[in-house]
């Protein structure tokens, strides 16, 4: 009775117009209601000390390094280092979009920051080309969400503090799909590119690509830095996050210098508002945690998926699948929020690794940010490239099949996340 409550109360207010955190929120204190254990106290106390750890001040660290990176010039430096070692083959620009997603990814964790950076640099560069406009904005769209899956993330953060799993693990557990999703893209681009007939640039020479590698070089440091410093346990997940700060400061002010007094100001206001609208929903998804323990949803689900508990492929297939489609209907932070608590016990009655599982949970949620009509990465895509959203779709369609693909193979080959973990953990 309470999941149902919670559901319907949780998608009713999203229909009416609710913002999803005011959303998230009712639908908790109803079930509250319902069950005649209301307490305001709880309430307020719950939302607290969901925002109350030491964690989540990766968070606006993070958002801050990607802000800072962006309007200090590395998203630019990245496209042009691999515009000249790709740029020269057929469909290059493809290629050099592909790549510069991954690289943007290991730099700031947000797929709508990444997307917005790339689109805005490459889809007028690639339309003056003459590549297709669908199928452009397609794999620019499908390049950002790589960025919650490649350290540092935003979405393992946030799975990490809910479910307190290891963050270090989940990020290093990360770095190979988000590879694999990058060589997935790569391949399907190699296919569709056949029929492209946009201008081909002239192949430069080594001493023009090593100089693009030099000035793109300080922007490959960073996850280096990152990653290294997590695997020899130098500084903690949010140590990492003051670092990137500091780093994309140092890169911006110093190497580049183009970050001024004035972009860093606009920096730290973006990073405040985008960071206010993550936190408030961590908030108002505490206190939806704490009524969705008390009132045993995870409890009654578990007994629904009771069949599937001596199946793990079968009960990870049917968690992931409920992810799926309820991304298409809520934001991404929304569904971390909400489903981790109810999932987490239930894969642990499973015998099911946390890290493996948030791995294969956290791309499922990243394709739903493809998936209309709330996908906000389709969005982003569609605002930047002057299409219409169904056109979008279109051209988004192959390469999500792809990653799509990539993750039913995950959950019937654990080993494609855990085997290279244990080399990098």
């Amino acid at each position: 009775m309470e999941t149902i409550l919670f559901i319907a109360s949780l998608f009713g207010g999203i229909a009416i117009g609710l913002p999803i955190a005011y959303a998230i929120l009712g639908s908790a204190v109803l079930v509250m209601l319902g069950m005649g254990e209301f307490d305001i106290q709880a309430v307020v106390q719950s939302s607290i000390a969901g925002v109350d750890s030491f964690v989540l001040l990766a968070v606006p660290f993070f958002i801050l390094a990607g802000e800072l990176m962006n309007a200090g010039g590395l998203s630019q430096r990245i496209v042009e280092m691999a515009m000249a070692f790709v740029g020269h083959l057929r469909g290059g620009m493809g290629y050099v979009a592909v790549i510069a997603a991954v690289i943007l990814a290991s730099l700031s964790g947000s797929a709508v920051a990444d997307t917005a950076a790339l689109g805005s640099i490459l889809i007028p560069m690639m339309r003056q080309a003459g590549y297709g406009l669908e199928r452009s904005c397609g794999l620019i769209a499908s390049g950002g969400i790589i960025a919650p899956i490649i350290p540092p993330s935003i979405g393992f953060l946030l799975y990490g503090v809910v479910g307190n799993v290891s963050i270090t693990k989940l990020f290093l557990a990360g770095v190979f799909p988000g590879l694999l999703m990058g060589a997935a893209l790569l391949v399907v681009w190699s296919w569709l590119s056949r029929t492209e007939r946009g201008k081909v640039r002239e192949r430069l020479s080594w001493r023009a690509r090593l100089q693009a590698l030099a000035e793109g070089g300080w922007a490959l440091l960073m996850p280096v830095i990152i990653i290294g410093g997590l695997k020899f346990g130098v500084f903690t997940p949010t140590e990492s996050a003051v670092v990137a700060v500091f780093y994309a400061l140092f890169v911006g002010v110093f190497i580049y210098r183009e970050l001024n007094a004035r972009k860093i100001y606009h920096a730290l206001l973006a990073a405040t508002k985008t960071t206010s609208v993550v936190l408030i929903l961590v908030a108002t998804s505490a206190v939806a945690s704490y009524v969705i323990t008390i009132s045993e949803i995870p409890a009654q689900i578990t007994a629904i998926l009771h069949p599937f508990m001596e199946n793990p492929t079968a009960l990870v297939a049917l968690m992931l699948l409920v992810t799926f489609f309820l991304g298409m209907a809520l934001e991404f932070i929304p569904v971390i929020l909400i489903l981790a608590p109810v999932f987490l016990p239930i894969i642990a009655q499973g015998g099911i690794d946390p890290v493996y599982f948030g791995v294969v949970f956290m791309m499922t949620v990243s394709v739903g940010m493809l998936m209309p009509p709330v996908g906000v990465v389709l969005n982003v895509i569609s605002a930047i490239g002057k299409l219409p959203l169904e056109r979008a779709v279109a051209g988004v369609l192959p390469f999500m099949v792809a990653e799509i693909v990539l993750v039913i193979l995950m959950i019937l080959f654990p080993a494609l996340v855990m085997v290279p973990l244990r080399f990098l953990a």
